[in-house]
């Protein structure tokens, strides 16, 4: 059995709402075989594409699409075929359809950014965030070379990930895990949570739900509500809304843990 079958639930689950960002189709760090089989397990009313679906960047240097990638995009046009509808927000990644914003095709829609009524009813900012990362925003050259130093990371995070999976382990991320002994990179995190933020005390609004720094995470900065989705070249993380309103962070990782502790726990009672 796969890491990426281990992943899979074992029926899908209906839920209100999903949000999956950086997914980064065109690179060779995407995780789209974990993201297919993610998608499969569940019946959603609303997707949010929170941004950096298609990487425009890497594309321009050259032409990587496996058919992994096509998948994902095929179940996404399934899932809008069966109703549910698909909200595509644009990121720095993929801005080359900024200028295609406010196009409805379908169940598909294509925003720069939007509001989402949860089913208790906060209203959440759905943004990618690229917006208010003063690198991205100002800095368009340091951006483009930390990519190329960020890439690095992702290709020996890959190459210990396949290794990992032949011999049996489930998924880490060395990538996310050296962000994070970063003081720096620890620091411009936090300076991003801040700033998006405050855009949201400003306009009134309860929280946001966005991407862009691979960083999934909930948690309360001041009163606002903070969610990141992360990203699927790392963590292999999404936003999940129930029924009632709440919203789980799904990490592949944990979920794999708990599938492994399942299989021991079936294979102790038949032994």
């Amino acid at each position: 059995m796969t890491s990426a079958e281990l992943a899979r639930p074992s029926r899908k689950q209906r839920v209100r709402t999903l949000w999956i960002s950086d997914v980064h189709l065109g690179t060779r760090d995407c995780q789209a075989e974990h993201l297919s089989q993610f998608l499969k397990g569940y019946h959603a009313d609303k997707i949010y594409l929170v941004g950096d679906i298609i990487d425009g960047w890497k594309l321009r240097g050259g032409m990587y699409w496996p058919q992994a990638h096509t998948n994902v995009i095929r179940r996404l046009l399934t899932m809008s075929k069966r109703g549910t509808e698909v909200i595509y927000v644009t990121g720095n990644h993929d801005e080359f359809l900024r200028r295609y914003s406010k196009l409805i095709l379908g169940n598909i829609q294509l925003v720069d950014e939007a509001v989402h009524v949860t089913a208790d009813g906060r209203h959440l900012l759905v943004i990618h965030g690229d917006q208010f990362d003063v690198i991205t925003r100002y800095h368009r050259w340091l951006a483009f070379l930390g990519d190329s130093a960020y890439e690095f990371t992702l290709t020996l995070n890959r190459w210990l990930n396949h290794w990992r999976a032949r011999y049996g382990y489930g998924y880490w991320s060395l990538s996310a895990y050296l962000k994070h002994k970063v003081k720096t990179a620890v620091s411009f995190i936090s300076d991003f949570e801040e700033a998006i933020a405050h855009e949201c005390v400003k306009r009134g609004l309860h929280g946001v739900v966005c991407g862009h720094i691979h960083h999934a995470e909930i948690r309360k900065v001041g009163e606002v509500d903070y969610l990141n989705c992360g990203d699927w070249v790392e963590s292999c993380t999404a936003l999940i809304e129930h029924w009632d309103g709440t919203i789980e962070l799904y990490r592949l990782a944990d979920a794999q843990a708990r599938e492994a502790q399942l299989k021991a726990a079936r294979v102790a009672e038949i032994a």
